[in-house]
């Protein structure tokens, strides 16, 4: 199986993304990669005052449910502190996306993230 792919931060209840890390823990084959991708709000749009629920437990849960796949924090991490990022690794993450921009908003800046 390839990868699978979330938007944390639209609304959902906890037990919606214990759910779906229910969901793809319990496939014949865990993903090969879970990016954790969350909302980030952009003014003009109908979630733009969402605030997320927090990283760090979800990545601890997809990381003990799916041993072997590649955790990835992708879009969204902009919003948290680099102490909120660390503790994600901390909790579970392998991998962080990197860039200038990932698909509609500016992501963390190069320089920040050494």
């Amino acid at each position: 199986m390839g990868m699978e792919v979330e938007i944390i931060g639209l609304g959902e209840a906890e037990e919606d993304r214990v759910g779906l890390l229910h969901t793809l823990a319990t496939l014949p084959a865990h993903p090969e990669s879970v990016p954790i991708n969350a909302l980030v709000a952009v003014k003009g749009t109908p979630f733009r005052i969402r605030r997320g629920l927090g990283n760090d437990p979800h990545d601890a849960t997809a990381r003990i449910v799916m041993p072997k796949a590649m955790v990835r924090l992708s879009a969204g991490r902009v919003r948290f502190s680099m102490p909120e990022q660390a503790l994600c690794f901390l909790a579970g993450a392998n991998s962080i996306f990197a860039g200038e921009k990932l698909l509609t908003t500016a992501n963390n800046d190069f320089d920040a993230d050494r």
